[in-house]
């Protein structure tokens, strides 16, 4: 039986995975395009790697717009929302209108914490799943992905009810758990060996613990005026800085999951002495937002995770001081532009 995907949002991540699955037989990919719609209905996607032969991509279908998904009348098994998650600016879970059918899944590969329930508040009958990737890309031209290093993708279903020892299973849990377990068989076919099945308190975990290294270099990048990673590891001042956010965030989420944080996660101390070591001389995506004009991923990084914690009687001082002085920065910003 053939397989359909979306890539709803073909940058350079969701593109990488999506030319990875669209190697197996029985795998269809399609791609819902934004500005480099015309490069790519033209001429595919060219995908390079240091791990994988160079690849000519050519989704199935090239789609401008939802609407002209919509009137392909697809049925789609998963859609790959690979978008920018700016919950502040719009909601994309109404792209999806009339893209989700009654076994379609909705794989969510973006970043920060809460992203799931715009998607399953639109979609409540739907298989949501929940997708972390440290994997590194990019797009520098249209059409063109470069991927650079790593694969690994972690994958779980969104079972909130299953918070805090929750045991209100309900009989679409199993349904849902067998489509992120497929979908993860798909991606290690394709040769992604590092594509990783969990729970959902396990996804959640890594979600959180991803927000611990984001939360902390990209905001505190953008205040110090646009240190790199390293930089900021190495001084004396900004490396407490940083971790103390990664403490604090994840002293945090296991009050939020009631699980205790798995011993597998690496500790902020050995976050640091890795980014140390690292020479690459890299700056957070947001310190490129923040040069372009752009805007961040403020709500999803550091607002979530505070109101997530404030609805448990928590608070996170040091994430909620960056939170107000990078968002009070962004608004000043574009009112000079008005």
């Amino acid at each position: 039986m053939t397989i359909r995907i979306l890539i709803v949002g073909a940058g350079a991540i969701g593109t990488f995975y999506g030319s990875r699955l669209a190697t197996l037989t029985n795998v269809k990919v399609s791609a819902l395009c934004r500005s480099n719609y015309r490069a790519v209905k033209a001429h595919g996607f060219k995908v390079t790697s240091p791990k994988y032969p160079e690849q000519t991509f050519q989704p199935e279908h090239v789609f401008s717009s939802p609407d002209e998904a919509r009137k392909a009348g697809i049925q789609w098994d998963y859609l790959l929302i690979a978008t920018k998650a700016l919950p502040d600016v719009h909601d994309d879970s109404e792209l999806l209108e009339g893209l989700v059918g009654d076994q379609t899944s909705i794989v969510l590969l973006q970043n920060g914490l809460g992203i799931e329930e715009p998607y399953a508040e639109r979609f409540p009958k739907s298989a949501i799943l929940s997708a972390v990737t440290i994997a590194s890309a990019s797009q520098p031209e249209h059409g063109i992905i470069k991927h650079n290093r790593w694969t690994r993708i972690s994958i779980g279903p969104w079972l909130p009810h299953l918070d805090h020892g929750g045991s209100g299973a309900q009989s679409t849990d199993e349904a849902i758990i067998s489509k992120g377990a497929k979908l993860v068989e798909l991606l290690k076919a394709s040769q992604i060996p590092d594509a990783e099945e969990y729970d959902h308190a396990g996804l959640q975990f890594v979600r959180w613990h991803k927000i611990a290294i984001n939360a902390a270099m990209n905001p505190s990048s953008v205040l110090s005026g646009g240190c790199t990673n390293q930089e900021m590891a190495k001084d004396s001042e900004l490396g407490e800085h940083l971790l103390g956010v990664m403490v604090e965030i994840l002293n945090t989420a296991p009050k939020i999951l009631g699980k205790p944080l798995p011993s597998a996660l690496a500790s902020p101390e050995k976050i640091l002495e890795s980014t140390r070591r690292n020479d690459s001389g890299s700056r957070p995506s947001m310190w490129s937002d923040w040069e372009k004009g752009a805007r961040m991923e403020l709500e999803v990084i550091l607002g979530n995770p505070i109101r997530m914690a404030r609805k448990k009687g928590l608070e996170m001082p040091r994430l909620q001081t960056m939170y107000a002085l990078i968002k009070g920065a962004q608004a000043n910003r574009e009112k000079a532009k008005l």
